[in-house]
């Protein structure tokens, strides 16, 4: 069953998560995925890494980074978690917004790995990607339909996303990714 869901980034104060991912998920694997985003969610190292391949400008535009309860049905993901800092980004290809991101870092996960306290606009990817204690859970799919304006020049449409837990030095972070419209007419950038 295929969530609806409805985005805006107006400057409101936010409550919850700007995107509720709170629907069933499975193992990507096992779904048939549209070819053209298939390798984008299957993909298993940096998808920052992967994105800067494919445009000339990549930016990443801090929605909202704040402390949180977590919300119930992600505890089964972090369990023995009931504060975390929810971090929510845009990352923008060639000023087309291609990824909406959200990460949730529990508190013990934060008070031992402290440049993970404050990232801003730094990319969570680049920093997690270069640990050498980082391992990466199943890679989850779902598929919503966004509707609202989520940035100037996008459509609202179905959306695929995709979730992993994360366990860097022995500690869970958990970050999921909705794949926008524009990520389907990216093509590698060549020198």
């Amino acid at each position: 069953m295929m969530q609806h869901v409805f985005f805006t980034t107006e400057q409101t104060p936010v409550t919850t998560a700007l995107i509720s991912l709170d629907q069933p998920w499975q193992d990507a694997r096992s779904l048939t995925l549209p070819a053209e985003l298939a390798p984008w969610i299957l993909e298993p190292a940096s998808l920052t890494a992967r994105l800067k391949r494919h445009c000339r400008h990549f930016r990443l535009q801090l929605l909202n980074e704040r402390q949180s309860a977590l919300p119930p049905f992600l505890q089964p993901l972090l369990p023995g978690t009931a504060n975390a800092q929810l971090r929510e980004v845009m990352l923008w290809c060639d000023d087309k917004p291609c990824v909406y991101a959200q990460s949730w870092l529990p508190q013990q996960t934060i008070n031992r790995l402290q440049p993970l306290a404050d990232m801003g606009e730094r990319p969570l990817g680049d920093y997690i990607f270069q640990q050498p204690g980082l391992s990466r859970g199943t890679i989850e799919a779902t598929e919503l339909q966004l509707h609202g304006v989520l940035t100037r020049g996008t459509e609202a449409g179905h959306c695929f996303a995709r979730r992993s837990v994360f366990q860097l030095h022995g500690l869970p972070l958990l970050v999921a990714e909705v794949f926008l419209p524009a990520i389907r007419r990216l093509e590698p950038v060549t020198a």
